[in-house]
């Protein structure tokens, strides 16, 4: 259970802060930097949840309650015989999100170009937060290419299922497709 009573701890003034497992690092450090943009398109997706209702809603509310599970198997690094069962991403809450693009995929038309972030309000943030989803994606492919540091693999593919379905819903909010705004290739080349 977590119980905060205190919000300041002045622990971080000098530029290092305190993982899950209670190690000291600078706030600049990948898994920090990688955690942050989870966060970041927690609160990007919060914003998009103004403009939907209903199951859409729904969707966005089990996406964002996941996205802590992700930040915290982030700021814990995986060790062996850990001294307590750590939260990790598994493969159902991966599967889940491939069965969300699979449903709203179903219902949209083909494309003939790319899409352009826009068209409702909502579709325009699910389309931000799906590239603050491909930071924080390409951050973790950072730590895991970084000597000494474990990732779950599992918060590599959930981000890329995450940010493949936040195109796919943006799609779908935006009246399936109806509302979409497509790139022109070299529509102003002209003059």
């Amino acid at each position: 259970m977590v119980k905060l009573d205190r919000i300041y701890t002045r622990g971080g003034d000098g530029g290092e802060t305190s993982l899950g497992d209670g190690t000291r690092v600078a706030k600049s450090a990948p898994r920090v930097a990688a955690y942050g943009d989870v966060d970041e398109a927690n609160c990007v997706i919060g914003i998009a949840r103004l403009h939907v209702t209903g199951a859409d809603d729904a969707v966005l509310a089990r996406i964002q309650n996941d996205l802590f599970d992700v930040g915290a198997d982030l700021c814990v690094p995986i060790v062996e015989n850990p001294e307590y069962q750590q939260l990790r991403v598994t493969q159902a809450q991966v599967d889940w999100l491939e069965s969300q693009i699979d449903r709203m995929n179903a219902e949209l038309p083909a494309l003939s170009s790319f899409v352009l972030p826009g068209g409702t309000p909502a579709a325009a943030f699910l389309h931000q937060a799906r590239t603050v989803a491909r930071r924080a994606e390409r951050l973790v492919v950072t730590l895991i290419s970084t000597p000494d540091e474990a990732v779950n693999r599992l918060v590599l593919a959930y981000l890329n299922r995450l940010s493949d379905l936040l195109f796919v819903m943006a799609r779908f909010v935006n009246g399936k497709g109806a509302n979409d705004v497509l790139w022109v290739p070299a529509a102003h080349r002209g003059g």
